[in-house]
């Protein structure tokens, strides 16, 4: 129950009503009279103002109405800046602000998980590989030792095999990985070339020429003979091979040369041609398995050339 000290509402109501028709005559009275009348005027100004709405208000009301209107009463006013106001108003606007950083945080996660996923662990994944690989290097060397040994009975590739794995244990040892590595890919590709069985056959076919002579700048009085040539494997697969030009020293992947033969070979392809426009004696040389060089036909000789 409110106590006898309590204002009434209506009294409480229309005081408010009073303060508020006060801010609207107030501008005009002050102009009108002098602080000294301004109370009376105000006061008797209100009166006139809720007699013509037909409205009794009593005296008390109007005078309290006046000391309400100059001490600000039933006047919002903000809140001053400071650590509260600011923590109220971050409060308020969470919804906007909240969007913002799950934005930034959802921006931020992605990335953070492309960089794992994409840079992060494929680097990780590519550098225990090659620790990997690089402690498993003495079981490799061993493993193509042994495999070229079964490859051969030829004792020179034999040593060069296991010179191979020696340089490349001592290069692990000293921490020179990268000539590790290389004594590994050379024992490959040294166990390769003992696997490959071919024959290299001389070309007869349309659109190539068999046989190709060659002025060479050094000498010009004398005259190279090649004959041109392919490597065919025992399933009838032509073969690349890496031939080193006589004429620029460049190594090429190429699926035909000229290789260069004497001029007794030269002109023995010739005449067989002619006869009939096939080579019989086609064969220009054998690659055996287990061993590293062909074996040629008589009257071949060193030097190749890629292009004519």
């Amino acid at each position: 129950m409110a106590s006898k000290t309590d204002a009434p509402l209506d009294d409480l109501m229309m005081a408010m009503d009073v303060v508020d028709t006060l801010r609207h005559e107030e501008g005009q009275v002050a102009r009108e009279l002098k602080a000294d009348d301004r109370d009376a005027a105000m006061i008797e100004r209100l009166r006139q103002v809720y007699s013509a709405q037909g409205i009794e208000v009593p005296d008390h009301l109007l005078k309290a109405g006046v000391e309400d209107l100059k001490r600000d009463r039933f006047v919002y006013s903000p809140p001053a800046a400071g650590f509260q106001r600011t923590l109220a108003m971050v409060y308020i606007s969470r919804t906007t602000w909240s969007k913002w950083l799950a934005g930034a945080a959802t921006v931020l996660v992605i990335a953070i998980a492309a960089w794992y996923f994409l840079v992060s662990l494929p680097a990780q994944r590519a550098e225990a590989e090659f620790l990997a690989r690089l402690q498993s290097l003495p079981a490799t060397y061993s493993e193509l030792v042994g495999r070229i040994d079964t490859l051969t009975e030829n004792a020179e590739v034999e040593d060069q095999a296991r010179t191979l794995a020696d340089d490349g244990r001592l290069a692990l040892a000293d921490g020179r990985n990268d000539a590790a590595f290389k004594a590994e890919a050379d024992l490959r590709q040294l166990s390769a070339q003992l696997q490959e069985v071919f024959e290299v056959r001389i070309i007869a076919r349309e659109g190539v020429p068999t046989g190709i002579t060659r002025i060479p700048d050094a000498n010009p009085d004398t005259e190279n003979y090649y004959i041109v040539v392919e490597a065919i494997d025992p399933d009838g697969n032509i073969l690349q091979r890496s031939i080193a030009s006589e004429e620029n020293s460049a190594a090429e992947t190429v699926d035909k040369w000229g290789q260069r033969v004497s001029e007794t070979i030269y002109n023995a392809v010739r005449r067989d041609k002619m006869e009939d426009g096939i080579v019989q004696k086609g064969i220009l040389g054998q690659k055996r398995r287990g061993e590293l060089d062909i074996k040629w036909r008589g009257g071949v000789q060193d030097g190749a050339i890629t292009k004519w």
